[in-house]
C-alpha cells in the first residue's frame, strides 16, 4: 500500500517542474524598429510694419530773447494732419513719452526756460511715408525720428509654414537615411517642437536721409526715402520619431 502511494505522490508532483521547460522569455520580435531625426528650416520675410519714434519739442521763433514759443500743441496738431493726410488710420500714431528740458540759450542774460517735448509711435508700412508726413511738420520742432522696431503683419502664419517645413525636411531625412539600408519610413510616433528662433535686425540706413530738424535745415525740401531694411529671419528644428517598416 505504502509502494502504491509514493508511486502516486510522484506522478502529481511531476507536472509542476514541466511548465518550466515550456514557457517562452521575451524576445525582440515585438520590439518596434524606429528612426529619430531632426528636421530644420528657415524664412526671410521683408518687414511691412515699421515703428518710428518721433520726438516732438517747443520751441522759441526768437531763440534770443526767448519770444513767440511754439507750443506742443501746436506741433502735434501739425503732425496728425500729416498723419490723416497720408492716408493712415487714427490709431497708427501713439503718444509713447513726455518730458522737457531747459532752454540754456543767453543763460548769462536770461533764466532759463523748461519747454516740452513728446514723443510719439508711428506705424507705418513704408519707410517713404515717414518723410512725406514730417515735411508738413514745422522742422524746428522735431527733435528726432528714428525706427524704434520692425514687424511682419503675418507672422503667426509664417511660422506656422516655417514649422511645416521643418516637419517635412524631418520626414525626408528619415526617408533617404532609411533608403540607404533598404527599409522604409512607416506612421509617425512622436513630434517634438525643437527651437522657436525669430531674428528681428534694425534696419541698414542707406543713406542719412531721415533729416535731423533743426533750426538750421528749416527750409530744406525733404528728400526722397532711401532706406535698406534687412530681413526678418524666421528658423525652427522639429524632431520627430518614426517607425520602421
Amino acid at each position: 500500500m505504502k509502494k502504491h502511494l509514493l508511486v502516486a505522490t510522484l506522478l502529481l508532483a511531476t507536472p509542476a517542474f514541466l511548465p518550466a521547460f515550456s514557457q517562452t522569455t521575451p524576445t525582440q520580435q515585438n520590439m518596434t524598429h524606429k528612426i529619430e531625426v531632426t528636421g530644420f528650416a528657415e524664412m526671410e520675410v521683408t518687414p511691412d510694419e515699421l515703428y518710428f519714434t518721433i520726438s516732438l519739442r517747443e520751441y522759441f521763433k526768437d531763440e534770443k530773447n526767448q519770444k513767440d514759443k511754439v507750443a506742443i500743441n501746436t506741433l502735434e496738431q501739425q503732425l496728425i494732419k500729416a498723419v490723416a493726410a497720408a492716408g493712415l488710420p487714427k490709431e497708427s500714431l501713439t503718444v509713447s513719452g513726455l518730458g522737457g528740458y531747459q532752454n540754456y540759450w543767453e543763460k548769462k542774460k536770461r533764466p532759463s526756460t523748461f519747454l516740452e517735448a513728446k514723443q510719439y509711435q508711428l506705424k507705418v508700412s513704408r519707410p517713404d511715408k515717414l518723410d512725406g508726413i514730417l515735411s508738413e511738420v514745422d522742422s524746428r520742432g522735431i527733435q528726432y525720428a528714428n525706427i524704434s522696431r520692425v514687424d511682419h503683419s503675418q507672422k503667426e502664419e509664417l511660422k506656422k509654414q516655417v514649422k511645416i517645413n521643418a516637419l517635412k525636411a524631418a520626414k525626408d531625412k528619415a526617408t533617404y537615411l532609411l533608403q540607404a539600408i533598404d527599409q522604409k519610413v512607416g506612421p509617425v510616433m512622436e513630434i517634438r517642437e525643437l527651437e522657436d528662433n525669430m531674428y528681428y535686425p534694425q534696419p541698414v540706413y542707406a543713406k542719412a536721409n531721415v533729416r535731423m530738424m533743426a533750426a538750421e535745415s528749416m527750409d530744406a525740401a525733404a528728400p526722397e526715402s532711401d532706406l535698406d531694411f534687412q530681413k526678418i529671419k524666421l528658423s525652427y528644428r522639429m524632431q520627430a520619431i518614426f517607425e520602421i517598416k
